[in-house]
């Protein structure tokens, strides 16, 4: 039996079909280059491809993407609520300054003659802000987050960005109770700004009126006066608006005018309002606690 025959094949044979395969690759290859060098052709091929990964693309970036959003909002949610809060504050202690400057111009003259009666406005200030509002329809008073630790005190007059609020009543260690000027039991010196007539703005329980029960009917006031505090009794700075005249009835069986005037603060409005301290020393925390509340 005749033994089986091998064939081997040739390396000769098999090294020049690898060498063949690979110049003519090679040759492909340059053509290629050269072809897309001159004409951009592979750069066709590539657009049309990118139709195809980028919308795979896109969506693999979509998580982190959408992290980032995320923590992009929330970075500037916390800081544009950081800027609100400051630029309310600014607001409040901007309208402090500016809003005495009706009243201001009106009295330029007078003050030219009367220097002795210049307004000894507080130069202290501190913004509280309003915890809660008492419920019961006639009363008007509120609680603040300021306390004897706060340097308050008992009678400490209170503004805000449009005039007179009310004052204080009652101070405890960290919170303070607060009467507004509308309350019945309230009552506050005040002046036309126009002639300087001075009388008194009694609360009505109602937070948007004010009486002023002692004008006699020939008394020289109209509809849109103007009435600031008048500084007698030391509690209110004198030259803050504290209200305007919107109804004048002069009935000739009596001897007084019935005057009704609009506070000229946002009283049911008001989430912060101004603690003045006067010119001169207010009461140490110690003597704020033993004064009792202003009937």
């Amino acid at each position: 039996m005749a033994a089986p025959v091998r064939t081997t094949p040739t390396p000769a044979r098999s090294g020049f079909s690898v060498g063949v395969r690979f110049l003519l690759l090679s040759l492909v290859c340059l053509s290629l280059m050269i072809l897309d060098h001159r004409d951009q052709h592979v750069e066709r091929v590539r657009g049309t491809l990118s139709v195809v990964v980028d919308p795979l693309r896109l969506l693999v970036d979509l998580p982190f993407r959408g992290w980032a959003d995320v923590r992009e909002n929330f970075a500037s949610r916390e800081t544009l609520v950081a800027e609100n809060e400051r630029l309310k504050r600014d607001q409040l202690n901007a309208g402090l300054r500016l809003q005495r400057l009706a009243a201001l111009e009106t009295e330029n003259a007078r003050l030219r003659e009367l220097l002795d009666s210049r307004a000894r406005v507080g130069s202290r200030a501190l913004v509280a802000e309003i915890l809660a509002v008492d419920l019961d329809p006639y009363r008007q008073r509120f609680n603040l987050n300021r306390g004897l630790v706060d340097g308050v005190y008992v009678g400490q007059a209170l503004i805000d960005a449009q005039g007179v609020v009310g004052q204080t009543v009652r101070v405890g260690p960290f919170t303070t109770e607060a009467l507004l000027i509308t309350d019945a039991d309230h009552a506050v010196p005040v002046a036309v700004n126009r002639n300087g007539v001075r009388t008194i703005a009694v609360g009505t329980g109602d937070s948007g009126r004010l009486r002023l029960p002692y004008l006699t009917n020939n008394a020289d006031v109209e509809v849109g006066d103007l009435l600031v505090s008048s500084g007698l009794g030391g509690v209110f700075p004198a030259g803050y608006p504290v209200g305007r005249i919107t109804e004048v009835t002069r009935r000739p069986a009596q001897s007084f005018a019935e005057v009704i005037a609009e506070p000229a603060s946002a009283l049911d409005r008001d989430r912060e309002v101004l603690l003045l301290w006067n010119a001169t020393d207010a009461p140490s925390g110690s003597e704020a606690a033993s004064l009792t509340a202003p009937k």
